[in-house]
């Protein structure tokens, strides 16, 4: 058997992320955390944000919700703020934000018709019609000839975390923690479960008698020959 037969695998952990997350707090999380293990970290669109953990490219995805469940285990995470966007000089760049009775005469495009969220910007911007889509995508995204604007009064989307059920190894779980919030101290994390090494006794320095007695206490001071007498003793001899 060869030395790489014996040798087990170094662990490391992969994970998938969808347009809009950004993973960096966690990632340093981790590496203050996990320095051993490598961490993996890349972007998937939204067709194959699951499609990653089933055909094992990744072993946990930031997935946009809702999704097929079937066979996953999924963490809800927070919800997005979503966003209008329109042709760059529209209207509604003179808001901060909106609500979508304000714009619900618009002509709206569907981004799943148009391709996904990169091509229904690039439609928009040609001046076809206005899109509703999260915010951190069209932040991402960062098209110059289209300009969003935080919308209320629409259903929200949802960020969670996947992975396959039964793939509960440490380093999942330990990461799972982190995004969490759990602190290094928690108890459910694996990191903090692992046995620490336990501490030497101190040696006795006070040493050990010869006959197998109680080690004698040192004496901090040599006795003094005159302790108890009385100042008239000390002159009485003295002629």
């Amino acid at each position: 058997m060869s030395d790489a037969e014996e040798s087990p695998e170094t662990p490391e952990l992969r994970f998938a992320y969808v347009a809009g997350v950004t993973p960096g707090k966690w990632i340093r999380r981790w590496e203050e955390r996990m320095p051993d293990v490598p961490l993996h970290a890349f972007m998937s669109d939204d067709e194959s944000q699951l499609s990653v953990l089933r055909d094992g490219s990744a072993d946990l995805s930031f997935v946009r919700l809702p999704v097929d469940r079937d066979g996953l285990h999924v963490i809800p995470l927070y919800e997005e703020q979503q966003a209008v966007v329109a042709p760059k000089g529209h209207e509604i760049s003179v808001f901060e934000d909106l609500a979508f009775e304000d714009v619900s005469e618009e002509n709206f495009l569907d981004v799943a018709e148009m391709g996904g969220p990169d091509m229904a910007l690039q439609v928009v911007a040609s001046g076809a019609g206005l899109v509703i889509m999260p915010m951190p995508v069209a932040r991402h995204l960062n098209n110059k000839q289209t300009v969003s604007r935080r919308l209320s009064g629409v259903p929200g989307t949802q960020i969670g975390l996947a992975w396959l059920a039964g793939n509960d190894s440490p380093v999942i779980e330990e990461f799972i923690g982190i995004v969490r919030g759990r602190t290094a101290q928690s108890s459910r994390q694996p990191s903090a479960q692992q046995e620490k090494p336990k501490k030497a006794p101190k040696p006795d320095r006070r040493g050990t008698s010869s006959a197998g007695k109680k080690p004698a206490v040192s004496q901090r001071y040599a006795p003094n020959p005159d302790k108890g007498r009385g100042r008239g003793s000390r002159k009485k001899g003295k002629r």
